[in-house]
């Protein structure tokens, strides 16, 4: 059976980290089974065999690999059944999307989530996090902080592509979701495991569209630590 180490707060079910919810959301589309192993910031050591210091990390058998991308990447073609990508295009398509989730909307989101973040992770791990934190943003994490209106309607207007797709789609990827659709669900993961902060009102498509992901697979998202946000 596979493993994957995904990054956990207190509660070894208090799954927030949005690369790790992308995989877990691939292993179940594909109807793959996996032990799942909470791993906190500071426990490097159990995923020192993947040479490397962050997760997700997948064990396959003997093979063991790192980065969301290269995971979904690796589990299309070793398990091609339930595509991840549907079309030809579909891997660039989605790669670019990646990156404008990575670089326009979670920046957006972590200045609303940063003491969430800080107050739900496991108290050994506070130190490390607000020391790598600080010495990234060049700030304390309270500086960084912002639940402003303001920032909440920044991120709304950023989200105006992707309202635009659900005006005829049930999801990103079409009539059933894909890695694009996982890729998005995770940053909204990230913010429900650890803040009560509403990013969404429930008459907004991405609210409605989030909330049928967090209804797949027997509602298994739902079934972790989080908010009713």
């Amino acid at each position: 059976m596979m493993k994957l180490y995904e990054l956990a707060g207190q509660q070894d079910n208090n799954l927030f980290s949005p690369y790790c919810w992308r995989i877990r959301m691939a292993l179940a589309h594909k109807g793959l089974d996996a032990s799942y192993i909470p791993c906190r910031f500071t426990e490097k050591e159990l995923i020192r065999e993947s040479g490397q210091k962050l997760v997700p990390v997948l064990q396959d058998g003997e093979k063991i690999m790192h980065d969301s991308w290269g995971i979904a990447r690796y589990l299309e073609e070793t398990y091609p059944e339930n595509p991840l990508f549907p079309g030809k295009s579909a891997v660039a398509q989605t790669l670019f999307f990646r990156h404008w989730v990575e670089g326009t909307l979670q920046p957006l989101i972590l200045p609303v989530i940063i003491m969430d973040i800080f107050n739900h992770i496991h108290e050994k791990d506070r130190d490390y996090f607000r020391i790598t934190r600080e010495k990234r943003f060049g700030m304390p994490l309270e500086q960084r902080e912002d639940k402003s209106p303001e920032q909440i309607e920044r991120l709304a207007t950023a989200l105006s592509p992707v309202r635009a797709v659900f005006a005829d789609n049930d999801f990103l990827c079409g009539t059933q979701p894909g890695f694009a659709d996982y890729i998005l669900f995770g940053a909204f993961q990230w913010a429900r495991g650890v803040s009560e902060t509403k990013l969404l009102d429930q008459s907004d498509p991405v609210f409605q569209w989030r909330d049928r992901l967090l209804q797949l697979f027997d509602g298994m998202p739902l079934k972790t630590a989080g908010y009713p946000v």
